[in-house]
């Protein structure tokens, strides 16, 4: 184990890492986030993770979703990310579920950390909802054209949010990534706890003159 986590074993020593194996998250929604966040976190030495998507894979979703390749068009999204991972990963047990968030709950799962990569606000309200009964901090992220949002929810509320039924627009490849592995970091950080900044949302985007611009909220209880 400690040749594949080597490089992670130097940032943090080896009881952090073993810390981890013992450290349990659900990813909701296997598309563009998801997989990015499974790529990236999957292979990190988290032991458990929980895949949750009821959606197949179709094939305008690969460009964006890295977790994919054309021979996964038709399987469900959450069992074709996890043999993605598995081949990636070694101590790691990926659990797949193709069922929707609120059937997820059903199933009283417990989990460290639940991070958010649908794409729908009613959904994230529930995800908000059920942190706050269980007591379990959640990662919300979206992406949208050239810009994206991430906030580490812990005691403040997503009920600020403006909740409605919204198409996405389009959307570019690389904000899926950028803003996964923002995500993923405030997730290993807070797994091997490690000073994080909560309860503030952090607005990322790309203007029309292409510059690059980040701005922070605090999120209100």
């Amino acid at each position: 184990m400690s040749d594949f986590y080597h490089r992670q074993i130097e940032l943090w020593g080896e009881q952090t890492q073993q810390d981890l194996k013992n450290k349990k998250v659900a990813i909701i929604g296997c598309g563009g986030l998801g997989c990015s966040l499974g790529l990236t976190l999957g292979s990190s030495g988290i032991g458990e993770f929980h895949l949750v998507d009821f959606d197949k894979v179709e094939i305008h979703n690969i460009h964006r979703q890295l977790g994919f390749n054309k021979d996964d068009v038709g399987k469900y999204k959450c069992e074709a990310l996890k043999n993605t991972l598995e081949k990636r990963s070694i101590d790691t047990t990926f659990k797949t579920y193709s069922i929707n968030f609120e059937e997820f709950t059903k199933l009283d799962i417990e989990v460290d950390l639940i991070l958010d990569a649908t794409d729908n606000l009613p959904t994230r309200k529930a995800i908000d909802e059920y942190s706050k009964k269980t007591s379990t901090p959640w990662i919300y992220a979206s992406v949208e054209e050239f810009n994206g949002q991430v906030c580490f929810f812990e005691k403040s509320s997503f009920s600020t949010f403006n909740i409605q039924n919204k198409t996405p627009k389009g959307i570019t490849p690389p904000i899926v990534s950028f803003i996964a592995s923002l995500q993923a970091n405030f997730a290993l950080r807070y797994l091997a706890n490690l000073t994080l900044k909560k309860d503030t949302l952090y607005y990322l985007f790309i203007n029309n003159e292409g510059e690059f611009i980040t701005q922070k909220f605090r999120m209100p209880s």
